[in-house]
């Protein structure tokens, strides 16, 4: 491919606006061919002057548009089978947002579709494999000067939830991110899920269990905590720490600018995922476009959507029971035999 990649871009909210704007400003090899919203004075916002690209309510007729060769997906989650099946049936690769698609049967519909087209297409946006800190893990556990991983202790804390945020959707939502890190870290599933639930944070909107103590077992033996809390009010962190047979390693204490003034010193907490993580989200579509120049699809596929829609159903479920609640994953794919 010898010209600019066209890029038509499904939603135009927080995150689809954010990725027009990467897209046009920030990335190299691409550029926003078309836009579909709902909202179309919301997607002409996201647009916001950018010559050349066109604007829909309807996604065919986005993925339609003169000079689309490939698509992010930044719809909410419940569109976004819908449009990776058209894009799937256009060939056209795919960037998808998390959740892939948010429950596991249609993940699976997903997963099944592009088996049959016996080529990869999909990409999903698992942005903390291409975070800096997280690389730098993976590449030390896989060394395995550690020895072999016992325990990963993660944390995922939100200054606040949106207001139509609901108790399953810190494990189906905010998780989703710790169930992909931790089945990349290790280089393991997910096979049982226990949800524990503390007295809910005065911060908390009324009905909300928040936060959540939950632990992952793997196939191999090890486990995975992780506390999500997401009205913690002060900021958003993120953690993680691999506990091996030799040491141990934690990522998430990188410091921010600190000030020092009128006797005092503060330093900067951030306060979004899009601040935190800028840099892995502009490293993941950066890759993502060049792999799709080269016609090639890298990264996290479709069955590590449907993984993450699994065990995140199953920790619902734990949620709802109290009990200890196995992982059902369906069997795999040739197409997907190989680790992303």
């Amino acid at each position: 491919m010898s010209g600019l990649l066209g890029v038509a871009v499904l939603g135009a909210g927080h995150m689809g606006a954010d990725h027009v704007r990467r897209l046009d400003r920030v990335v190299s090899g691409a550029r926003v061919a078309a836009v579909a919203d709902p909202d179309s004075e919301r997607a002409k916002a996201a647009v916001g002057g950018i010559g050349g690209v066109v604007v829909h309510t309807d996604v065919e007729a986005a993925l339609d548009a003169p000079g689309v060769e490939a698509v992010l997906v930044a719809s909410p989650g419940e569109a976004h089978e819908e449009a990776l099946l058209a894009a799937f049936a256009r060939g056209l690769p795919v960037l998808c947002e998390k959740p892939m698609v948010p429950d596991s049967a249609g993940a699976l519909r997903v997963v099944e579709a592009e088996a049959r087209l016996g080529r990869r297409l999909a990409q999903i946006g698992f942005m903390r494999r291409y975070d800096a800190e997280y690389q730098r893990l993976k590449s030390l556990l896989d060394g395995g000067r550690l020895g072999r991983p016992l325990m990963l202790h993660c944390v995922h804390r939100n200054v606040s939830s949106p207001p139509h945020f609901t108790s399953a959707m810190l494990l189906s939502s905010s998780v989703s991110h710790e169930i992909d890190a931790a089945r990349w870290l290790l280089g393991q599933e997910l096979s049982a899920v226990s949800v524990l639930r503390p007295r809910p944070s005065a911060g908390a909107p009324k009905g909300l269990q928040d936060p959540q103590f939950v632990v992952f077992e793997t196939e191999g033996g090890a486990l995975v905590d992780v506390e999500v809390f997401v009205n913690c009010g002060f900021g958003y962190e993120v953690r993680c720490e691999a506990v091996c047979e030799a040491g141990s390693a934690r990522i998430g204490d990188a410091r921010t600018m600190v000030v020092t003034a009128a006797g005092a010193a503060t330093e900067e907490v951030p306060q979004d995922y899009l601040v935190r993580f800028a840099d892995a989200y502009d490293r993941q579509v950066q890759t993502w476009v060049d792999a799709t120049r080269r016609g090639r699809v890298t990264g996290p596929g479709s069955w590590d959507g449907y993984a993450a829609s699994a065990v995140a159903e199953a920790g619902v479920r734990a949620l709802e029971t109290g009990a200890r609640t196995p992982v059902e994953l369906a069997p795999r794919p040739a197409l997907h035999d190989d680790p992303a």
